[in-house]
């Protein structure tokens, strides 16, 4: 249930990484709407450019990228949740502290829990065992997702109304 003051989103300051010639950019073009951005990196005096169809692929070569990397390596993430919680992980996992990954919230408010992407609304079928979950404030960032609990389990089947609520 949303319940006002416990909120565990996480804030994410966001920065300007200035282009070095060493950086590596991993872009996941998961839109065709973001082709003109694509082209826009292509300009860039970046050496590496890694243009990847898929965030589960990104994530793969972002571990590739960073696990040689050396003291003072910071990552900057800048896309959904459903990529910064993942980035966050990946660099604790190699070693890094996970507040030298600068994230960047873009784009909707759209939550994620464990098995289901892009929810957008206060009860979500599980994408992995199709309850009907109701979705909390709680985010665990061990999951890199949202919580989300049975929303019927006193009474099958009676659930609070269904609404729009991350945009």
């Amino acid at each position: 249930m949303l319940v006002a003051g416990i909120n565990s989103r996480p804030t994410y300051p966001g920065s300007a990484p200035g282009c070095r010639s060493h950086e590596h950019v991993l872009y996941a073009e998961t839109a065709s709407a973001e082709n003109e951005f694509a082209a826009q990196l292509v300009r860039l005096p970046i050496q590496f450019l890694h243009r990847i169809p898929t965030l589960t692929t990104a994530l793969q070569r972002l571990k590739a990228v960073i696990s040689p990397s050396r003291m003072g390596t910071r990552t900057y993430a800048a896309s959904s949740e459903t990529l910064i919680g993942p980035t966050v992980q990946i660099a604790q996992e190699l070693g890094m502290d996970p507040q030298s990954v600068i994230a960047e919230h873009r784009g909707a408010l759209a939550r994620q829990i464990q098995f289901t992407e892009d929810v957008r609304t206060n009860i979500v079928k599980c994408a992995h065992c199709h309850s009907n979950l109701l979705v909390r404030d709680h985010y665990s960032k061990r999951l890199a997702a949202f919580q989300g609990v049975c929303g019927d389990a006193e009474i099958p089947g009676e659930l609070p109304e269904i609404a729009e609520v991350f945009k």
